[in-house]
């Protein structure tokens, strides 16, 4: 095997574990809160990997999802403001599906995206929340 093929498997090899690793975060976490264990650090994991998706799209990954993406984290948003009203972590059928759309989006990205493009996406995304003002979300009814 020539250098070049070896570096492609180890690059590989590297790249699975690390992105099913955060799928499986994404995935646990939808699933905890669907069956009405939710918490703020679970809506906070499901948010943090809607912004990579986002990123992602940015990067030139699925960019035209980008409304897909939007859609699930509006879902996020809204299942935030249920819990602060209800003191209940809920999420209805239609975010739900949103979310899974989303995820499903993130793994087709993951699949192709470089290692290098995913620390981007997070580092974009550390330095955003770490850096900038915060623009309000304004929440339409669907």
């Amino acid at each position: 095997m020539n250098q070049q093929n070896r570096a492609v498997k180890s690059s590989r090899g590297t790249h699975e574990p690390v992105t099913q690793a955060m799928l499986l975060r994404c995935y646990a976490a939808l699933d905890a809160i669907r069956r009405g264990y939710g918490s703020r650090e679970l809506v906070a994991t499901l948010g943090r990997y809607l912004l990579i998706a986002g990123e992602l799209c940015h990067l030139g990954h699925q960019s035209d999802a980008i409304g897909r993406i939007a859609a699930a984290r509006a879902a996020v948003v809204r299942m935030d403001a249920t819990e602060q009203q209800d003191r209940v972590w809920r999420i209805d059928d239609a975010d739900y599906s949103r979310l899974c759309v989303a995820f499903a989006i993130l793994d087709d990205q993951l699949s192709v995206a470089s290692l290098d493009d995913i620390a981007k996406a997070e580092t974009s995304i550390a330095e955003g929340l770490l850096g900038a003002e915060r623009e309000p979300v304004v929440v339409e009814p669907i």
